[in-house]
């Protein structure tokens, strides 16, 4: 496990997006896991930024995203479909085929999460991007009594849902969503995880100095192989 702590989100963006295009130009069909969430925004702007430069192309490029609201249609600006395609999709050249999401909107949630885990079995994701959540989530894994292993539909908890809320001032809030398992995330080659502001500096504490407990999803990290940690000074505030 390697910790960077640096000034503020926007230097871990351009950090974290340099690591993306370089890990991209090495292996131009990169198969990239993708989360949501105000983390990762700024590293998507580097990667919009160099595509649009030319300093890099995601043609070939295949993604898995984390998670997704059940029952939101995709043309909800609050979905992470829509939040995918605003922040990166729409402004680089992957393609549409290789862009994958497990539907909220699926009849059958159970066949539906089978089969993104058999996708998921095929695809070797090279490189998972992580946020964390106040209460130690990753994906959607909320605390529990044991980790999950593939994919499944999880009812959100209320500190979840207080922290997303103020997306959804149109629409009442989703209680449930699909997400990619914890067992999944650690088949990952490479975890990347960015944590920024005074809010994570407890799920970030336990990660690090913590034991490994589903009670805090995201110390499961400990037992990777391979994992780097971005940290703004607040969400390291308690290292």
């Amino acid at each position: 496990m390697r910790i960077t702590v640096m000034d503020n989100a926007r230097e871990i963006g351009k950090a974290v997006g340099r690591m993306f295009v370089d890990a991209i130009n090495e292996k131009p069909d990169i198969t990239l896991g993708l989360a949501t969430g105000a983390s990762p925004i700024p590293t998507y702007k580097y990667i919009c930024k160099a595509c649009e430069s030319g300093k890099v192309s995601l043609k070939n490029v295949s993604t898995y995203n984390l998670d997704e609201y059940v029952n939101l249609p995709r043309s909800d600006k609050n979905s992470y479909y829509s939040f995918m395609h605003e922040q990166l999709f729409d402004r680089t050249d992957i393609k549409e085929k290789n862009i994958h999401f497990l539907n909220g909107n699926a009849r059958d949630t159970e066949k539906e999460c089978r089969k993104y885990d058999e996708m998921l079995e095929k695809a070797h994701i090279d490189i998972q991007l992580l946020g964390v959540g106040r209460n130690g989530h990753i994906g959607f894994n909320e605390p529990s009594i044991c980790f999950s292993k593939g994919s499944f539909k999880v009812k959100l908890t209320q500190s979840t849902i207080n922290a997303n809320k103020k997306y959804f001032s149109e629409n009442p809030m989703p209680t449930e969503a699909l997400t990619m398992g914890v067992g999944s995330i650690m088949k990952a080659k490479k975890i990347v995880l960015i944590a920024t502001g005074i809010e994570k500096a407890d799920a970030i504490a336990a990660l690090v100095n913590g034991d490994v407990t589903p009670v805090c999803p995201v110390s499961i990290l400990q037992f990777h192989h391979d994992v780097e940690i971005f940290l703004d000074k607040a969400a390291a505030s308690l290292l």
